[in-house]
């Protein structure tokens, strides 16, 4: 039977879409296959990508990269993120985690990269040239690391690329001028490199461009006019260059700009006179130390944005505008060091306009040619911090109310024409640190009030007509590191609580008034001072013998004064002096001999005393250009240019035979009774038991093995808290109730050496007395209970453990959280390398006989309570008198190998067979401070071919320190600034990094930038290179004034 026409048309209809169906179903399998072909494919290349980046890295510190391993799928590994749909790699990101080594090339296979940053490291070697395989990549960010070489071109080959981030680092060569064709880059980061060259002109293509910082380099030549068409731009930034030529005016018409940081170059010209109607949204101006003349525009107020205004050390000139009262955001406003001012009355009337600023915290205008008087309303500009107005020509009184400026920290009004009284107001404010009114016409007495002060470091009164007493209240500044008070109308005695003034460290000077009396004794307890000038007075009796207890002292002058009486012998224990005036008193007796032995003295002057007997021959009394004697009828002898009289006992004298033959015979029957009583005492002491207590450990109190043995509870584990070179250190109490807690250090007598070490140690610690050096308490030669020899040393217990667990906390408990938690801020690091400085200075060079400590490390030294420091176990200590008689006579050390490596300097100077230097404890002390700063052991398996600790520090300053620093001085609460960029909006990335180095400009990255030079000073390959104890010491606490006055609370923001 045959279908109809119509049946037949709908069946094969339908057979069709059947196969249709059929085909479209296999066809779709056969794609859903290869796509998981082709991504299963795309997953393997970028698992093994990873993994070969991976292989490159050289130290991982905090294991961030051992979750990086088949246990879980890639794009879960920490730092990785991929995307959603395809599970290909999207984003890696491994900011500030403090990982060493290359970056592999292999990172040019993650092809569906968009987002790569790798700052705040430690990568070397160049640039992958790779990275310019990664077409979808949008972000870069390669800042705060050690790379090298030039920036790949092919970078330019990223077009998507919108952020590029190279700073801080090592670069080199021209900047490419390919990078002008990424024409949607919003930001360009390559600050802090060594870039030379030009800017390319190139650049100014870069139409999306919103900020562009090239600061810190060696760029030279002109600004390109071709940057004024970037119309997005908002921050350009080219401070510390070589740049050269004008601002090109097309600049000033890009209104989206908010920073324009010029300083530290040598561009001239002048600011337009529109500026700020052009550039309306402008928050940073900063053009200082520059070239640029003319006057200051009015129109600049009319950027009512205005945070930073800085153009100090220019040639600009006329009237400061008054309308900058109009700018309410301002914060800084630096006109130093200009020509500033027309020579009227009306100069300092912008400063009344100043009251409307209610943010301004910085007010620079010293150094110009200002006139007239200052108005009182300088006192409504409350929020101020520093204020510096010095070299002026300002007459008229410091307003009364000055003191109520309740936030200032610092007050420059020196060299001025300020006349009248002190305000007795600034006694009020307790946050001021440094006082500057010196070169001016002050008169009145000095007020009480200033003593209220607690936190003043600076006090400088001089050259002006004070009179009366010197305040003893100035006695509570128990900060205070500079007083000077010389050439006033001072009268009255030397006060003793200034005398005593233990925190005086850099400068006493009350020379020139009218002071009277003794000197008081306690100026024995300026142990720190560098500088003590009360010449010009009218001071009479002795010179203290104390005054030899200012180990420090570099610099003294008494001259023109009354005193009497013989000069100390003390004065030749100051081994750091250089400069020495006592002329013009009347001082008798004998020149001291010892004077000659103070191999640092350049000037002395000890002309018009009364002053007798022979004058030295060597020392500085054999430069006849660097001493004075004339007005000392009385002395004699020394060498021939001084043109003295012979010394009466220096004629030769007559003896008679007889004499002679008598003298011998007595001489020869001295020595056989000594030989005598020598043999019989050798006798006895070798029936003595082999513990039997050496004289030199007989003059230190003895305790028993048994009070020892109870007092560390048995020697128990629970009590064991380290191990010193030749024994245990125990926890132990000598008391009952547990108050008096001691350390207790077992020798292990079965190690070599150990006896010797511990007589070592018993006569080093003996006689030494420092605050910075740990006490021996007691000690203990015996036998224990079982018959065998013991041998104990007992210290003042040091609560807070040694350097060494402050910092490598992890390391010594095992914790990975412990570092976080147990950290020390940079205070504390500073305080605890000068409290170590100050210890080895004493031993090098404050002892009769200098002394060797052979080993110090972080675990020698050891923090108390207060958290300072003490330097401890001596038991490989020298006298550097032995080591040389050692190494006169041939022979190697007793004791064997001196120090720890990583900490022993080049050359094995304490090794086996050679003699034991101060230079080197001067290098160990060198490494220490660089592993403080760095969080880094010289031992670090990065220091490999090569590179060492020294080099690696060496080769970042000064520019990039904030590459060595260790990270958690950023979080330990005292650094002022933590680093946290995230770079996640394009708009404000390179503004956060610039904000977050703002310190690059301030004085706390000087303040380390010094400690570090200090710590590779010290840590020099040849010993003649390094820097001696004292100027360690001395630069160190002048670091840290630095650092002290930088940690007030103000935004140090200066222009970059």
């Amino acid at each position: 039977m045959e279908l109809p026409a119509s049946a037949y048309s709908v069946t094969l209809l339908i057979s069709v879409l059947h196969v249709h169906v059929l085909v479209f179903f296999c066809a779709s399998i056969l794609c859903l296959q290869t796509a998981d072909c082709l991504s299963m494919l795309g997953n393997g290349t970028d698992r093994l990508a990873l993994l070969e980046f991976k292989a490159k890295i050289g130290n991982d510190p905090y294991g961030i990269l051992s979750s990086w391993n088949d246990s879980v799928n890639f794009c879960k590994w920490q730092g990785v993120s991929c995307a959603r749909k395809h599970q290909r790699v999207t984003s890696l990101n491994l900011q500030g985690l403090s990982l060493s080594g290359a970056i592999s090339p292999s990172v040019g296979n993650l092809t569906f990269l968009r987002f790569l940053n790798l700052g705040a490291n430690e990568f070397r070697g160049e640039i992958p040239q790779e990275i310019g395989r990664l077409f979808r990549l949008r972000h870069i960010n390669l800042t705060d690391n050690a790379l090298k070489g030039e920036i790949p071109i092919n970078i330019s080959y990223c077009s998507e690329l919108k952020i590029l981030l190279l700073s801080s680092n090592i670069l080199v060569g021209k900047i490419p001028p390919e990078l002008g064709s990424l024409k949607k880059l919003v930001s360009l980061a390559l600050f802090k490199n060594n870039l030379m060259g030009e800017i390319p002109h190139s650049l100014g293509n870069l139409s999306s461009l919103q900020a562009l910082s090239l600061a810190y380099n060696k760029l030279k030549g002109n600004i390109p006019n071709e940057l004024g068409r970037l119309t997005s731009l908002m921050v350009l930034s080219v401070s510390s260059n070589d740049l050269t030529g004008t601002v090109p005016s097309s600049i000033y018409n890009i209104s989206s700009m908010t920073k324009l940081s010029f300083s530290l170059n040598q561009i001239k010209g002048s600011v337009p006179a529109n500026i700020g109607l052009t550039l309306p949204n402008l928050q940073e101006f900063a053009y200082g130390l520059n070239q640029f003349h003319g006057t200051i525009p009015l129109s600049l107020a009319n950027a009512s944005q205005l945070e930073i205004i800085d153009i100090a050390s220019n040639f600009f000139s006329g009237e400061i505008p008054r309308n900058f009262g109009d700018l309410s955001s301002l914060q800084f406003l630096n006109l130093a060091q200009n020509f500033l001012g027309n020579n009227t009355s009306q100069d300092l009337n912008f400063v009344t306009s100043l009251s409307n600023c209610s943010n301004l915290q910085e007010l620079y205008f010293d150094h110009n040619n200002l006139v007239g008087v200052l108005p009182n309303s300088i006192i409504n500009v409350s929020s101020l911090i520093s204020l510096f107005l010095g070299n002026n020509q300002i007459s008229g009184r410091i307003p009364a109310e000055i003191g109520n400026l309740a936030n200032l920290n610092a007050l420059g009004m020196e060299e001025n024409l300020f006349s009248g009284s002190l305000p007795i107001s600034l006694g009020k404010n307790q946050r001021m640190q440094m006082l500057y009114l010196n070169n001016n016409k002050l008169s009145g007495e000095i007020p009480a009030s200033l003593g209220n002060i607690s936190q003043l470091y600076h006090l400088v009164l001089a050259m002006n007509k004070l009179e009366g007493n010197i305040p003893a209240s100035i006695g509570h500044c128990t900060n205070l590191h500079l007083l000077d008070l010389a050439e006033n109308k001072l009268t009255g005695t030397m006060p003793k609580q200034i005398i005593g003034l233990s925190s005086l460290s850099l400068v006493l000077n009350l020379s020139q008034n009218s002071l009277i009396g003794p000197i008081p004794q306690e100026v024995g307890k300026l142990k720190n001072i560098g500088e003590i000038d009360i010449s010009g007075n009218k001071l009479y009796g002795e010179i203290p013998k104390a005054i030899g207890d200012c180990s420090s002292l570099e610099i003294l002058n008494m001259q023109a004064n009354f005193l009497q009486a013989p000069i100390p012998l003390s004065i030749a224990s100051l081994r750091g002096l250089q400069s020495l005036d006592l002329s013009r008193n009347k001082l008798t007796g004998k020149l001291p001999k010892e004077l000659e032995k103070l191999l640092f003295l350049q000037y002395l002057n000890l002309s018009f005393n009364n002053l007798s007997g022979e004058v030295p021959r060597t020392g500085i009394f054999n430069n006849l250009s660097a001493i004075s004697l004339v007005g000392n009828n009385n002395l004699c002898g020394g060498t021939p240019q001084l043109k003295l009289p012979v010394c009466p006992g220096k004629q030769k004298k007559h003896r008679s035979p007889i004499v002679i033959i008598l003298a011998t015979t007595l001489s020869s029957v001295a020595f056989l009774v000594a030989v005598t009583f020598s043999s019989l005492f050798y006798c006895r002491k070798s029936r003595k038991s082999p513990t039997s207590t050496p004289p030199i450990v007989d003059r230190l109190p003895r305790i028993s093995y048994k009070e020892l043995l109870q007092a560390t509870g048995g020697f128990s584990s629970e009590n064991l808290i380290g191990q010193g070179s030749f024994g245990l250190v125990y926890r132990g109490s000598l008391d009952q109730q547990g108050y008096r807690l001691v350390a207790v250090k077992v020798l292990n007598l079965q190690q070599r050496q150990a006896s010797k070490s511990f007589i070592a140690e018993c006569k080093i610690l003996r006689n030494l007395r420092h605050r910075n050096l740990v006490k021996v308490l007691t000690y203990c030669s015996s036998i224990d209970f079982k018959g065998n020899d013991f041998k104990a040393l007992v210290f003042d217990f040091m609560a807070n453990g040694s350097l060494e667990m402050w910092l490598h906390p992890r390391e010594n408990n095992g914790n990975a959280q412990s570092r976080s938690s147990r950290s020390l801020n940079l205070l504390q690091r500073l305080q605890i390398a000068i409290d170590v400085a100050s210890a080895l200075h004493h031993l090098h060079d404050n002892c009769e006989v200098p002394i060797i400590h052979c080993d110090l490390k972080p675990s020698n030294i050891l923090l108390d309570d207060d958290m300072t420091a003490h330097v401890g176990d001596f038991g490989l200590a020298r006298l550097r008198s032995e080591t040389e008689n050692s190494s006169s006579r041939g022979q190697t050390s007793s004791i064997g190998m001196k120090g720890t490596i990583g900490y022993m300097a080049p050359g094995k100077k304490y090794g086996v067979g050679n003699a034991a230097t101060t230079s080197g404890d001067t290098y160990s002390f060198g490494i220490i401070l660089l592993e403080m700063f760095t969080g880094k052991r010289p031992t670090d398996e990065v220091f490999t071919n090569g590179l060492s600790l020294h080099s690696f520090v060496k080769s970042k300053l000064p520019g990039r320190v904030n590459q060595v620093l260790d990270p958690i001085l950023f979080t330990a609460g005292d650094m002022g600034t933590a680093t946290n960029n995230t770079y996640e909006n394009a708009g404000d990335e390179i503004q956060e990094s610039i904000e977050n180095l703002r310190v690059e400009g301030g004085n706390v990255e000087k303040c380390i930038v010094s400690v570090l030079k200090i710590g590779v000073s010290c840590a020099a390959e040849l010993p003649e290179d390094r820097m001696k104890m004292r100027d360690a010491t001395r630069k160190l606490n002048v670091i840290k004034d630095g650092f002290l006055r930088a940690r007030n609370p103000r935004d140090q923001r200066r222009g970059n």
